[in-house]
């Protein structure tokens, strides 16, 4: 019997890809500026890279490919996405604050997509932009899979409805081959309706593995969680049936241990490290940190950390200022070096925040950057909707400056001067 086209399941995952061009490559030309002219001149390499799942039925197939991009302004890089088998779609601004048509020209594509005949797996939709969180959320009613490629900071409710979310640090890794796995795993893979694949299997335990033993020196259990839960969403439930984070880790075996102590926990290749090389007892977190650090995705560091990270930065930059993979690198080793270890990541979101304020240059001195910092964290409380009381605030500039912050005084009402009695 011959089967109908129509009936017919090629093997792989059935993928749609939207990139916001505009948004994209600003992103990466703040974080990596090499990895933003593959983005723009190479697509086909990394969008290979994100195709390829390790086996028949884990690789993306991605059925559509559209590209939204300013004319005006990225013209020249349209020659290079249609060779790659992309629709490019022009998105000329259309008003006087250069606001381009890319949103709904996106918005509308993808939903035509969903209704329409071919089951969709998954969307991948490249852009930080969180107006897109209610199209995510459109996704998930549907029961599709969603991937968000971010080059930018990430609104934590957009990253919250996506199913997996890529840094701008992997996508940079991807983009210029830094990473050994270039692309493998970068990406969780999951075919369509049907059970995890058994290429996932595991994922959390590689990047949390590959982390602690690339690490100049033991790492808080925050960041191992983190780079946990993105490779295995589903481990949030109950760290794979073992409870607690700590319990998981434990059983990781191979040289990766694991303490509770001093707060707030740390993870520490025993091949390398022991637990002689932990930080002193940490500073008692405070409602406010737990809070931000809760609701943000602001480091759980403490405010000497901080203060480190800051210092370490000037040093580094009036030495030498490097380009960005080099300088969240040097300025992680520094801070190792002078007692207050911080893990890359945090490093590097700690510079992504300072790159989107302007204040990184070979001037800069600790306190500057303190300060531009902590103007970053209150933003994003902001965005988050926290609110804080005054005595809230000056702990949290307090803690996020490292120190380095000096709170102003609270102005004191001015003695009022007695009016002269009114003459008769």
């Amino acid at each position: 019997m011959i089967v109908p086209p129509s009936q017919v399941r090629r093997p792989g995952i059935r993928a749609a890809m939207f990139v916001d061009f505009d948004n994209v490559y600003s992103g990466l030309q703040a974080v990596d500026p090499a990895a933003a002219r593959v983005f723009a001149e190479d697509p086909n390499l990394w969008t290979s890279a994100l195709a390829d799942g390790g086996g028949r039925d884990a690789a993306r197939r991605f059925l559509i490919r559209n590209c939204y991009l300013n004319p005006v302004i990225y013209s020249k890089y349209r020659v290079y996405w249609t060779r790659a088998g992309f629709r490019v779609i022009d998105c000329p601004s259309l008003t006087q604050r250069g606001k381009s048509s890319t949103d709904i020209n996106l918005v509308l594509d993808a939903m035509d997509v969903l209704a329409g005949p071919v089951g969709i797996d998954e969307f991948v939709i490249a852009s930080a932009d969180a107006d897109f969180t209610s199209l995510i959320a459109r996704f998930r009613a549907a029961d599709r899979i969603t991937t968000v490629i971010a080059a930018g900071p990430v609104a934590f409710a957009y990253r919250e409805m996506a199913d997996h979310v890529v840094e701008s640090t992997d996508f940079a890794a991807i983009l210029t081959g830094s990473s050994a796995d270039a692309g493998a795993g970068v990406l969780a893979r999951a075919e369509g309706r049907a059970p995890a694949p058994a290429p996932r299997k595991g994922a959390a335990a590689k990047e949390v593995s590959s982390l602690v033993r690339s690490s100049s020196g033991p790492i808080t259990g925050s960041v191992a969680a983190h780079r946990a839960l993105t490779a295995e969403p589903s481990l949030k439930t109950d760290w794979g049936g073992h409870g607690k984070f700590g319990a998981w880790i434990a059983q990781l075996g191979n040289g990766i241990e694991y303490s509770p102590t001093p707060t707030p926990g740390w993870v520490w290749d025993a091949r390398r490290f022991s637990a002689a090389d932990l930080p002193q007892e940490a500073e008692a977190r405070s409602a406010v940190e737990e809070h931000v650090t809760r609701v943000t995705d602001v480091p759980a560091l403490s405010r000497l950390q901080f203060r480190q990270v800051f210092l370490s930065l000037e040093a580094v930059l009036r030495e030498h200022p490097p380009n960005r993979n080099e300088l969240t690198r040097s300025v992680r080793d520094h801070c190792v070096a002078a007692g207050h270890a911080v893990s890359r990541a945090a490093v590097n979101f700690i510079i992504q925040g300072l790159t989107y304020t302007d204040a990184l240059s070979d001037e800069a001195t600790a306190e500057s950057l303190a300060a531009a910092w902590t103007r970053n964290v209150e933003e994003l409380c902001r965005l988050a909707l926290l609110e804080f009381d005054e005595s809230e605030v000056a702990e949290l500039r307090r803690w996020a400056g490292g120190g380095l912050v000096k709170t102003p005084a609270k102005q004191r009402p001015k003695a009022e001067t007695p009016e002269p009695p009114a003459e008769d």
